[in-house]
């Protein structure tokens, strides 16, 4: 096994991005009274009026730099690795989490819920972008561990984050309004907890 490098270490802010984004989700509502996480969307607690948008954007300052930043170190890694498969699905995947970052940052929710102003259009948009393009990838990268045994870790966690996207958009349909945010979080943690796996793959990987 060869000694790690810059690029390995990279992978390490997979699980930054991962902790910084739990925090913000976890704590910001102790800034925003009469908030109910059983309910309301993650999105709120971002939102251009939220009374918790600053201690969110502090304690999320960390998630969306390192999640591009892993993400990119990623795809470096595995120029010349793996399947054309695998790769498409990282490629994908690595998409998604740039229109998050500058959709998600650019056109905030104007308002708590949806106030149907051109930018609450533009986040829903993106997050249509964000979903489709999260389903396309990880289908891809399941297949691409079915495929070769010695990329079933990518596969397996795969699959885990496409099961929690599912839970929560068939869940917000289903469930009544009182557990709407309950569900909502399945999705929202799925993406950031796959690219953790990605980062942790890039670590463990020789390059």
């Amino acid at each position: 096994m060869r000694k790690k490098n810059f690029m390995n270490y990279c992978g390490l802010l997979g699980i930054v991005a991962l902790l910084s984004y739990t925090a913000a989700v976890v704590f910001s509502p102790l800034a925003y009274p009469g908030y109910n996480w059983m309910a309301q969307a993650v999105s709120d607690l971002s939102a251009t009026n939220a009374p918790s948008l600053r201690l969110w954007n502090q304690l999320s300052s960390l998630y969306n730099i390192c999640t591009l930043i892993c993400a990119m170190m990623v795809c470096a890694g595995i120029q010349g690795k793996g399947s054309r498969l695998l790769r498409t699905g990282i490629y994908l995947f690595t998409a998604m989490e740039w229109i998050s970052a500058v959709g998600f940052s650019v056109f905030p929710l104007s308002d708590s819920g949806y106030a149907g102003t051109f930018q609450d259009k533009m986040h829903i948009l993106s997050t249509i972008l964000v979903v489709l393009l999260s389903i396309v990838s990880l289908v891809i990268l399941i297949i691409a561990g079915v495929k070769r045994k010695e990329y079933r870790s990518f596969g397996v966690f795969a699959g885990i984050a496409l099961g929690m996207m599912l839970v929560g958009a068939l869940g917000m349909n289903i469930v009544s309004k009182e557990y709407f945010g309950v569900v909502e979080r399945f999705s929202v943690f799925a993406a950031v907890g796959y690219n953790a796996v990605l980062g942790i793959e890039l670590f463990r990987i020789d390059l």
